[in-house]
C-alpha cells in the first residue's frame, strides 16, 4: 500500500532583507512567484495535502498560492495563519491541529527555495522509508558555509543534534555539513516532539531544527541524505541571491534545451522559465523571453525582442521580431508579427497570418484568415480565408460592455473599415474602403459608406 505524503510549506516571513513591501514569497524567479515555483515542485509529489504556513501579507500569498497551481492542487491546499513569527517550530506548531487529520508522511520546506527538484525530494522521502526512521533530513556540504545550521556528528559519523549559526560554537561554525531546511517526518513522531520544543536559545524561538534530537532523545531514528548541489537548494533572502538563482536556473533550463534540439542562438540574452518545453528543430533568436506555462513546437522560429507567456504554439510557426503573446494560440504553420500582440486567449488556425502592428484579443481567427497590418481584432470570431485590410478596428466596446463581431468565412474586409459590434458579416461579403459597418451584412453582399450601405449583391 502506498503511503501517504503530505506538504508541509513554510511561507509566513517578511523577508527584511529583500528590503520590499512585499512579502519575500511573492516576489518572482523568471515569470512566477517564489511561492509558485515552490508549490508546483510539491504538487509533483501528489502529495494528498499542501498546506502552507501564512503570516505576513497572507491574503496576498494565498492568492499567489492558488493562482499558481491548476485546480486539482489548488483543491489540496490548505493555509495555516502563523499571526506571529517565533521561529520554523513554531510555524509547525501552528499547523498542528491541521496535522492530526494527516497520515504517512509529511514533507517539510521553506517557500523561498524555488529551484529544488521535486527528485530531490523523492529521495529524501525514499530514504525516510527505506531507513524506517521517524525524521529524515537533506544535508549538504560548502567550503564557505552560509547561514545555515551545522551538522553534528559522533565520532562514529552518526547524526547527533543540528545546530543554528548563531548558536554555534567556533569550533562548530568551521563545520561544513550544512541542514538546508528539508524534511521528512512521520507525522504522529512530529506531532510528539513539537510539545518538547522551547525557546532557549539566542533568537529566543522555537526551532525545528531541535526536533530530530528530541526523536533521538526519545529513541527514534534519525536519517540523512547528503545532496551534492547544494545551490539546488539555496533559499532566497535578498534581491542579489534572487537574480543569481535565476541565472543558474536559466542557464541550465537553456542547456537543457540545446541538448533536446533547439537552437539558442545566443544563451546569454534568451530568458526561458523551466516550465517551458520547446520541441526539436526550433530556433530561438537573441533577446527572447518566453515564461509560464508556454509550449512551443517543432521547426518554429522565435525572432528577437519577442516576449511570450503562458502561450500554445504548434508546429512550424514564425514568430518575428518584437512580438508580444499573452495566453494565447498558435496552432501550426502560423506566421505572426513583426510588432504584433496577442492577448487574453487569442487563437489562430492552421495556416492563419497576423501581420505588424496588428493586435487581437479575446479572438479567433480561422484556418488561412490574415490580418497583415496596423488593425484592431478585439471579441471577434473570424472564419476561413478571411482577409481583414489594414487599419480595420472591431469597435467592440460601448462605454459600457463589450460585444461580439462575426465575420463568416471567405468575407474580404476593406483597409479602414469600423465594425460597430455587435455586428456579423456573412459569409463571402465585401465591405469597401472606409466602411462604418453599425448593421449585419447579408452573406454575398457589397457594403460601403457611412453608415455601410448594401451596394450590390456579390455573383460567383
Amino acid at each position: 500500500m502506498k503511503t501517504e505524503i503530505n506538504v508541509l510549506i513554510l511561507a509566513a516571513g517578511l523577508g527584511t532583507r529583500m528590503k520590499s513591501d512585499r512579502a519575500k514569497v511573492l516576489h518572482k524567479l523568471g515569470g512566477r512567484t517564489l511561492i509558485g515555483n515552490v508549490l508546483r515542485t510539491a504538487a509533483r509529489l501528489d502529495p494528498a495535502n499542501i498546506l502552507v504556513v501564512v503570516g505576513h501579507q497572507a491574503e496576498q500569498v494565498e492568492a499567489a498560492a492558488r493562482s499558481a497551481v491548476d485546480p486539482a492542487t489548488a483543491e489540496k491546499l490548505r493555509f495555516v495563519l502563523q499571526a506571529e513569527q517565533k521561529g520554523t517550530g513554531h510555524a509547525v506548531i501552528c499547523a498542528a491541529d491541521a496535522l492530526k487529520k494527516a497520515e504517512g508522511l509529511l514533507v517539510v520546506f521553506y517557500g523561498d527555495t524555488p529551484a529544488v527538484k521535486a527528485e530531490t525530494l523523492r529521495k529524501l522521502i525514499s530514504e525516510h522509508e527505506r531507513g524506517g526512521h521517524a525524521a529524515t533530513l537533506i544535508t549538504t556540504r560548502q567550503d564557505d558555509p552560509p547561514a545555515y545550521g551545522r551538522i553534528i556528528r559522533d565520532g562514529n559519523g552518526r547524526f547527533l543534534k543540528i545546530v543554528e549559526q548563531r548558536d554555534c560554537t567556533p569550533e562548530q561554525r568551521s563545520i561544513t555539513e550544512l541542514n538546508p531546511g528539508f524534511y521528512c517526518f512521520d507525522v504522529p513522531s512530529l506531532l510528539v516532539a513539537l510539545d518538547r520544543l522551547s525557546p532557549h536559545n539566542a533568537q529566543g524561538e522555537y526551532y525545528l531544527t531541535d526536533v530530530p534530537q528530541h526523536m533521538l532523545d526519545a529513541g527514534l531514528s534519525v536519517g540523512t541524505v547528503l545532496h551534492e548541489d547544494a545551490h539546488e537548494l539555496d533559499g532566497i533572502n535578498t534581491r542579489s541571491e534572487l537574480a543569481d538563482m535565476w541565472r543558474r536556473v536559466r542557464h541550465e533550463t537553456l542547456g537543457r534545451l540545446m541538448a533536446e534540439g533547439v537552437t539558442i542562438v545566443d544563451p546569454d540574452s534568451t530568458y526561458i522559465d523551466s516550465s517551458v518545453t520547446i520541441g526539436r528543430d526550433s530556433v530561438i533568436h537573441p533577446q527572447v523571453i518566453i515564461e509560464g506555462d508556454s509550449s512551443i513546437g517543432s521547426n518554429c522560429e522565435i525572432h528577437s525582442w519577442s516576449h511570450l507567456t503562458n502561450v500554445e504554439i504548434g508546429d512550424a510557426c514564425t514568430v518575428l521580431n518584437s512580438c508580444v503573446m499573452v495566453d494565447s494560440k498558435l496552432t501550426s504553420r502560423n506566421t505572426i508579427g513583426p510588432f504584433a500582440h496577442l492577448r487574453m486567449h487569442a487563437e489562430l488556425a492552421e495556416e492563419a497570418v497576423i501581420g505588424n502592428f496588428v493586435e487581437v484579443k479575446k479572438s479567433k481567427l480561422g484556418r488561412r484568415t490574415k490580418s497583415m497590418h496596423l488593425t484592431y481584432l478585439g471579441d471577434a470570431t473570424i472564419g476561413d480565408r478571411v482577409n481583414i485590410g489594414a487599419a480595420t478596428v472591431t469597435c467592440n466596446y460601448d462605454g459600457k460592455q463589450k460585444h461580439q463581431t462575426i465575420i463568416e468565412d471567405d468575407v474580404k474586409i476593406g483597409s479602414d473599415t469600423m465594425l460597430v459590434a455587435p455586428v456579423r458579416v456573412g459569409r463571402g461579403s465585401v465591405t469597401g474602403a472606409g466602411s462604418v459597418v453599425t448593421k449585419d451584412v447579408p452573406p454575398d453582399t457589397l457594403v460601403a459608406g457611412i453608415p455601410a450601405q448594401i451596394k450590390k449583391k456579390l455573383v460567383d
